[in-house]
């Protein structure tokens, strides 16, 4: 398969931005079936944008476990009308009967 070098405009900074050939191969060899839609730049940028997020410690919040009434915290906002479980309930849950 020939590639040509595209033009592509960045989601994120508007900006044109060169796909090469060479850009293109690589991501037809990994599989890859969608153009680049950020420029280089705001690809590091992004990139690091998430790493710094996953570093960031969760805020956890505390509930009362729905099955055995035990106090546990959870990473996620409880909903309401929702039952959350501690760690043992949420994996008696989890398994067939």
């Amino acid at each position: 398969m020939v590639f040509e070098e595209k033009t592509l405009r960045c989601r994120d900074c508007g900006q044109d931005f060169l796909f090469t050939a060479g850009e293109q191969e690589f991501y037809s060899t990994h599989g890859l079936q969608n153009d680049p839609s950020r420029c280089p730049q705001c690809r590091v940028t992004h990139r690091h944008s998430r790493k710094t997020d996953a570093s960031r410690p969760r805020e956890m919040h505390t509930v009362t476990c729905a099955d055995c009434g035990a106090e546990t915290q959870v990473p996620f906002e409880p909903t309401e009308g929702r039952p959350v479980f501690c760690r043992e309930c949420y994996t008696k849950q989890k398994k067939p009967v």
